[in-house]
């Protein structure tokens, strides 16, 4: 399948603000050994996307320096190693950059295929929300049939992906979310709970729904000050997952109700993780997600969609935590 020798992507004149995201053109790349080409259709927009445009957040050696960590399209040409994927296989990938561009070079490994019912731009927003629930709350955290979840951003792509793979498991779930309707939303996704943190203190909220037991697993990307109220709300033997650090990366806890509680405290990034541990992921997900979601049972969640061109208004909606759920850029319209 023929493919132009340039494209245009999205760039970082100077890291700062959405101003400066602006269009280039680049040359396409071309795969190696173990790798695809792929046409790109949508990519997802990510927080980890903002914060490189920041400066604070660098690509890790050897990626991209192309803003974009999942993207969905076609591919159009393979390395020399590649002997499952064929050129015209419709894919979404995740990826450890380059997705804002109009073609993008993925992993085999990190590949999966559309699952029956889902057009491009649904895929496009699975990659990146899904690998990191799934690697998180199910394998780092174990979360178990008739457990307790609690996830703090149940609004988020992160946040509507874990209500709806954690009740589709068989776990209770609370959240917390920044308005009413964002409450509302979640609870209709499926959320047994939902607290707004403008106006409720979650630990008083957990301790009540759980009658001062507290909840198995909590995934959080707020850190800082919530991280000894996470405390709190634990039961005993539950584990807290940190992805992310909103609130900052230091605060204040007391030890002793980590040992009294045998609570464990453990966190991840996922960019940097090598392929061997993504291809992992990815399989356990083809077996246990795909299913679910080529049946309807679970989907993707999409607030809105951009142009390429039009990726710093895509920036300025995620800044403002107005969504709910994903934000996608539609790179080569089908």
């Amino acid at each position: 399948m023929p493919y132009p020798t340039t494209m245009r992507a999205i760039e970082i004149k100077t890291p700062g603000g959405t101003e400066a995201l602006t269009i280039a053109t680049r040359t396409t790349p071309t795969p190696e050994q173990h790798q695809v080409l792929i046409k790109v259709a949508a990519a997802g927009v990510n927080r980890p996307d903002v914060m490189q445009r920041k400066g604070l957040y660098p690509p890790p050696p050897g990626a991209s320096d192309i803003l974009g960590l999942e993207v969905s399209g076609t591919i159009v040409a393979l390395g020399e190693q590649v002997d499952h994927l064929n050129i015209g296989d419709q894919v979404c990938a995740l990826v450890t950059g380059g997705g804002y561009a109009e073609y993008c070079l993925a992993s085999t490994n990190c590949c999966l295929p559309i699952p029956k019912s889902l057009s491009l731009i649904q895929a496009a927003a699975l990659p990146e929300t899904f690998f990191t629930v799934w690697s998180n709350v199910f394998d780092r955290a174990r979360l178990q049939p008739g457990e307790t979840l609690l996830v703090h951003g149940g609004s988020s792509g992160i946040g509507t992906t874990a209500i709806q793979l954690a009740k589709a498991f068989n776990t209770k779930v609370f959240v917390t979310a920044g308005s009413a309707e964002k409450c509302r939303r979640c609870l209709q996704l499926g959320a047994d709970a939902a607290i707004n943190y403008h106006d409720e203190d979650f630990v008083d909220v957990i301790l009540n729904l759980t009658q001062n037991k507290g909840v198995d697993v909590i995934l959080d990307m707020v850190g800082g000050d919530y991280l000894p109220r996470n405390i709190k709300c634990m039961a005993d033997d539950a584990r807290l997952v940190q992805i992310a650090v909103q609130h900052g990366p230091k605060t204040d806890i007391n030890l002793l109700p980590i040992m009294l509680k045998r609570l464990t405290i453990t966190g991840s990034t996922l960019r940097a993780r090598d392929n061997a541990f993504k291809a992992d992921i990815a399989k356990q997900l083809l077996n246990n997600v795909w299913p679910l979601l080529a049946t309807g049972k679970i989907k993707p969640i999409i607030h809105s969609t951009f142009s390429l061109s039009d990726a710093a208004k895509a920036h300025k909606l995620m800044e403002s935590s107005q969504h709910f759920g994903k934000i996608i850029l539609e790179v080569n319209p089908t």
